[in-house]
């Protein structure tokens, strides 16, 4: 049983916080060899853990829709704990120095990585930003007061199309639809603008964001930081999953 870091509410208002998963079997080997769920790495998820969980909190299993609304932390929570229960939390990981360029290969533990969990009071749905810049409408006023919540699955799977296109362009899209508010926009003008909003803000003011997303958000830390054995050079990177689901 997994405690997850935020938890699933459902439409009563109960929140759901605990999980029961099992091993893969060859079932699941089938939803991860599916064309159509490579094609939005969000659906696999959904369809990985759906198949997986075995009970979320006190609900009934009745479709995918609970897992798909899942915040994207606890989605990848889940999904590094079914990786360890189902090969163990040892994990071969390579990666570069970017001082000298020698590869170093470390075997990362996957029960040792830290977790944080939304405390009491705080909320995934309130992420108050100050850009330094800000956002620039139509009459010349400057925005600068920007709220997001965090992404779900349901997030991840519609943007995936264009996120396999252009890596940027999607992640407008997603934080677009993470958007609740910025300065006095009004809503409907906000969902009329959309991805534009993020494409116009600055880097520095983009950088702010990516900065505040990763301090708010809870779940796995999948920022690693490793000194090289070659020059000494210390640095962070994140998690190399490209064994994640190969059985060595």
């Amino acid at each position: 049983m997994k405690r997850q870091t935020i938890g699933y509410t459902d439409d009563e208002g109960r929140l759901h916080r605990t999980v029961v998963l099992r091993k893969m079997t060859g079932r699941e080997e089938a939803i991860l060899a599916d064309r159509r769920n490579q094609r939005n790495g969000g659906r696999l998820i959904t369809e990985l853990l759906h198949s997986c969980v075995v009970r979320l909190g006190e609900l009934p299993q009745n479709g995918t829709g609970p897992i798909a609304g899942l915040y994207s932390a606890d989605r990848n929570y889940l999904l590094i704990k079914l990786r360890s229960i189902t090969f163990g939390p040892e994990l071969s990981a390579e990666y570069n120095c970017p001082s000298c360029g020698e590869a170093m290969r470390v075997t990362e533990d996957l029960d040792e990585l830290p977790v944080r969990a939304l405390t009491d009071g705080e909320s995934p749905e309130e992420i108050k930003i100050e850009l330094e810049d800000g956002y620039v409408d139509r009459d010349g006023q400057v925005h600068t007061a920007l709220t997001l919540r965090l992404p779900t699955g349901q997030d991840e799977e519609a943007v995936a199309p264009q996120t396999r296109q252009n890596a940027s362009l999607g992640k407008n899209a997603l934080l677009a639809r993470c958007l609740k508010s910025l300065g006095d926009i009004p809503r409907h003008r906000l969902e009329a603008l959309g991805p534009k909003i993020l494409a116009d803000l600055t880097m520095s003011d983009r950088r702010l964001i990516d900065r505040a997303l990763n301090q708010a958000a809870p779940g796995i830390d999948l920022v690693r930081e490793l000194e090289c054995p070659h020059c000494g050079h210390v640095f962070k990177s994140s998690l190399d999953l490209t064994h994640f689901l190969a059985l060595e």
